[in-house]
């Protein structure tokens, strides 16, 4: 028998848009803004990219929370009865985004054909990506740090009306060399935030973020709650299946989300 010359290695990359430090749009991203076109729904775009309704939302709040501009809108009433649509700005990401994909695809195939021991190369950028289990990610610019002993108090802004407060330690700051005007990420687990029907609720948590509810998820013990923060932004909560009864949360119901300024992870690439 003649022996099995070995499978060629192929190299694959994968396209993403950025400006100066905003968050990159990816092509799954883009793949499902597209979806949203053609469908003219989040189910129908649901569909289309064989996902869940509720992981398509998570994937659209994702890419607002991130975006300093809202990429999708939901839109009510109408002769058609409301749906959901892409934002100006998303359609010139998405339109943008479309042209290069051919170019970078032509681009990939020649250097494929250049790059020897594809896996180690693939390998080794791999160990360089970072994932988090963070359920809320915000993408904000740092607005004021007041210095204290040990602790150094960070005001990060997501959009003209929302802010967040984070302390950090002196070290950790001056280790991600933050500094008025530069960009950073915000990270908050669900589970940190807790939900109030008091919108004028007196606490000692410093961020408080008032939104509607826009998504109830139920399991027998936990249930995600999604609020609409307006400007694009969600924040997600983990809260006890009781507790949306005793909350008498519903969808469109204001309500008010609250977190310790300690509670935020900031990073910084």
């Amino acid at each position: 028998m003649k022996p099995v010359p070995p499978k060629r290695s192929i190299l694959k990359g994968d396209l993403f848009l950025q400006q100066g430090e905003q968050q990159s749009f990816s092509q799954n991203q883009i793949a499902l803004l597209g979806a949203i076109v053609s469908a003219g729904s989040i189910s129908g775009a649901a569909r289309l990219m064989s996902i869940s309704y509720k992981t398509a939302w998570d994937r659209i709040d994702a890419m607002n929370n991130l975006s300093t501009k809202p990429l999708v809108i939901r839109s009510a009433g109408g002769a058609k009865g409301g749906g959901t649509e892409l934002t100006e700005f998303g359609q010139q990401v998405l339109s943008g985004f479309n042209a290069l994909q051919e170019e970078h695809a032509e681009f990939v195939e020649q250097l494929s054909k250049k790059v020897q021991h594809v896996e180690d190369v693939a390998q080794f950028l791999h160990s360089g990506q970072l994932k988090s289990s963070a359920r809320n990610q915000y993408r904000g610019r740092v607005t004021r740090i007041s210095r204290g002993a040990v602790n150094s108090e960070i005001e990060l802004t997501l959009s003209d009306a929302i802010s967040l407060i984070a302390i950090i330690t002196n070290d950790s700051a001056e280790r991600m060399e933050l500094k008025q005007g530069c960009e950073t990420l915000a990270l908050i687990k669900s589970s940190w935030v807790l939900l109030s029907e008091d919108l004028a609720i007196r606490t000692s948590a410093r961020n408080q973020l008032h939104g509607v509810v826009s998504q109830i998820t139920r399991g027998e013990v936990n249930a995600e709650v999604t609020l609409d923060l307006g400007d694009g932004k969600t924040i997600t909560a983990m809260v006890t299946t009781p507790s949306i009864e005793e909350l008498e949360l519903t969808l469109g119901k204001p309500a008010c989300a609250l977190f310790k300024a300690s509670s935020i992870i900031l990073m910084r690439a």
